[in-house]
């Protein structure tokens, strides 16, 4: 005999047990045996939870990230929430990652200009701001390891570990006498001239000044590489034009409400300690702060990089801010067989890497 409830019985039953959620759960029973309907009611809860974040935040999170509810309900606790978003999986790697900071805006601002401080220890064993103009001074603390010393010895173009261009290796074969007790002091020295003149190229001529590498058996043209990379990202809405302008024809694009500075690294990633030159931009917009942080050069692993820093305002949750930062790498040796074993650890090694700078930049800037 099929189970029936008439719509009096439903209707009476309902007004007793509705319940101040969004689910109303109706218990019957029929000849001992216990059946239980889930009942959604769209009440106002419902709507609340859509309306958590701001909405430009909101519309991030739908149409990119795509977070589980369990995930809304980290970051709405106000922990860290970190998430691989699609990709290239033969050369590129993307991680999403969003905090609550109760801290102002302005005190990150602050902070993240004294970068030499900011980014110091963990994985920063040097981080060094470059002056304007840019001098060689400037990067007096650039060293190379033993083993990227060793490997300059027998650097060839199409066949070299360390990422430089013809050019560089061409004026190292002629200018370095390895037989010399000098040789690593002289290697060093010009690799800190070869660092000055890039810088000092990039200032003047933007990215059609960046590295074309020829460590591979193809040339790598970083310009080319990280044009088709900002172009494939998905917007958010305070990554606005003007900033996607500026990054992409730097120096000749303007950047009103802005600043922005040149900062070089020795970083520990992955297997082998990594020299990195980037240009950090702080463009504020009406509705967020947005920090740009473009890579310009990596001695190993990765041919383009862009880390993307938004602060939004939240003020239906109080004072502080959310703090969402999305990352994109293009790296080679992403794919094959062995591509998709060194794959995973680098995906798995870069989500961890934003979870800790979330974590960190919350510690930091809530004075814990």
């Amino acid at each position: 005999m099929p189970f029936r409830v008439s719509k009096l019985q439903f209707s009476q039953s309902l007004e007793r047990r509705v319940l101040d959620s969004n689910c109303v759960r109706l218990t019957y029973s029929f000849a001992g045996v216990a059946a239980v309907f889930s009942v959604v009611v769209l009440d106002s809860r419902a709507v609340e939870d859509t309306q958590k974040f701001p909405p430009a935040f909101e519309r991030y999170l739908l149409e990119t990230v795509h977070p589980s509810s369990a995930e809304r309900s980290t970051l709405i606790a106000g922990a860290p929430l970190t998430k691989l978003l699609d990709a290239d999986p033969n050369k590129e790697v993307a991680v999403f990652g969003a905090v609550w900071i109760n801290a102002p805006t302005a005190r990150y601002i602050e902070r993240l200009q004294d970068i030499e401080n900011f980014e110091r220890g963990g994985g920063f064993r040097i981080t060094k701001r470059i002056s304007s103009p840019p001098r060689l001074e400037d990067f007096k603390a650039l060293t190379l390891p033993d083993e990227d010393v060793e490997d300059l010895r027998s650097c060839r173009v199409g066949d070299c570990e360390l990422k430089l261009s013809a050019e560089t290796l061409e004026r190292m074969r002629r200018t370095i006498d390895w037989s010399k007790p000098t040789a690593r002091q002289d290697v060093e020295s010009l690799m800190r001239q070869v660092a000055l003149d890039y810088v000092t190229r990039y200032l003047e001529g933007g990215n059609e000044a960046l590295a074309v590498y020829r460590d591979g058996g193809r040339p790598t043209f970083v310009a080319s590489e990280f044009r088709s990379m900002i172009e494939n990202m998905p917007r958010f809405s305070a990554f606005d034009p003007e900033l996607r302008a500026y990054l992409l024809d730097f120096p000749g694009a303007s950047l009103p409400a802005s600043k922005s500075f040149l900062y070089w690294q020795d970083a520990q990633f992955g297997l082998k300690p990594t020299i990195r030159i980037n240009h950090l931009v702080i463009h504020e917009d009406e509705d967020a702060i947005v920090v740009a942080n473009k890579q310009l050069y990596a001695s190993h692993y990765f041919w383009t990089a862009l880390e993307l820093r938004v602060l939004l305002q939240d003020h239906a949750r109080g004072p502080g801010f959310w703090f969402a930062t999305l990352s994109r790498s293009r790296s080679d040796g992403l794919s094959g067989f062995m591509g998709r074993v060194i794959r995973g650890r680098v995906r798995t090694e870069a989500r961890k890497g934003i979870e800790r700078t979330l974590v960190a930049t919350k510690n930091t800037l809530e004075g814990r």
